[in-house]
């Protein structure tokens, strides 16, 4: 693996919350650097097998050369479609680390961080059609708004997107800093830097369609994974991590509690093993500062 690739975050902690089973087939949902896949495959026997999605060229580089793993090289939204393609029918445990890894912010010529100029990207494959860049050059008024709103939690979101298309008039948006020096006079001075990242992970949530990924590969995890399998799911902004405790909680992303039937009894398919989130401690925050904003959810099969 590339150094400094990608540091896993709650590295044992997401991995015993799928309590291993050496023989069994387990799902990676985002294979990044490769270093919860390691993991797993080492707590695997010659038995055990290892599937493993990611969209992204850098990733399938960094793969280790074992036949216990298979590498599938698209979006993990077509989980159901790939296991029933290799055959299998259930799998003991999905681990999914979601959000962008250290990599991705790091690398100037993919457009995920207002640190570095380049490229207004964003894509986290490479073979998706939209950039940023295309994002805010053609989007409405009211589609940039509700992105920002939505997705950014930014407050100033229509001012934002009037800015942007006033701008766009005359100058289209080609790179993070065309982006960074227009939104940088409309955040607040002393919060700047969270004004950024807010309009940098708003775009990057768009662009990859991250909030309806998330919530099919959920769904599908419903039928995926056997009885008694686990879920561990980390993300890393509210947004994510409130769909997953929804889906625990109801079998439903957009509700908060299950149906009951007339008796008041709830049919829901998964039963949370860590009822308070798990967050990195502060030796691993003082190690990785981007940990920080990591939670971890463990549900179980039912």
């Amino acid at each position: 693996m590339e150094q400094g690739y990608h540091i896993p975050v709650l590295l044992n902690e997401s991995i015993d919350g799928l309590n291993i089973r050496p023989n069994g087939v387990y799902v990676d949902l985002t294979f990044g650097g490769g270093g919860h896949s390691r993991e797993i495959l080492s707590r695997l026997d010659d038995e055990g097998r290892l599937v493993v999605f990611d969209q992204d060229e850098d990733a399938y580089k960094n793969r280790p050369e074992d036949e216990r793993l298979l590498f599938v090289r698209h979006n993990f939204q077509y989980l159901s479609h790939f296991l029933k393609y290799l055959k299998i029918d259930k799998v003991d445990g999905i681990l999914g680390d979601l959000g962008v890894s250290s990599h991705h912010f790091d690398a100037a010529e993919r457009g995920f961080s207002f640190r570095f100029d380049g490229k207004l990207d964003m894509r986290m494959g490479q073979g998706l059609k939209m950039t940023a860049a295309d994002l805010v050059n053609t989007y409405a008024l009211d589609d940039l708004k509700r992105i920002f709103w939505q997705y950014g939690e930014i407050k100033s979101s229509y001012k934002l997107a009037s800015e942007i298309i006033n701008q766009r008039a005359s100058r289209p948006f080609e790179t993070t800093t065309d982006l960074k020096e227009l939104a940088e006079k409309i955040g607040p001075k002393k919060e700047n830097s969270k004004f950024l990242a807010q309009v940098f992970q708003a775009l990057r949530i768009e662009v990859n369609k991250e909030m309806d990924v998330l919530k099919s590969v959920l769904m599908q995890s419903t039928d995926s994974i056997k009885q008694g399998g686990r879920l561990s799911v980390i993300s890393y902004h509210s947004l994510e991590d409130r769909l997953v405790k929804n889906f625990i909680r109801s079998g439903d992303c957009d509700k908060t509690q299950a149906d009951k039937d007339i008796y008041g009894r709830s049919d829901v398919p998964f039963k949370a093993v860590n009822r308070k989130i798990i967050i990195p401690d502060d030796e691993e925050i003082e190690r990785n500062n981007r940990a920080r904003s990591a939670k971890l959810r463990v549900a179980e099969r039912l």
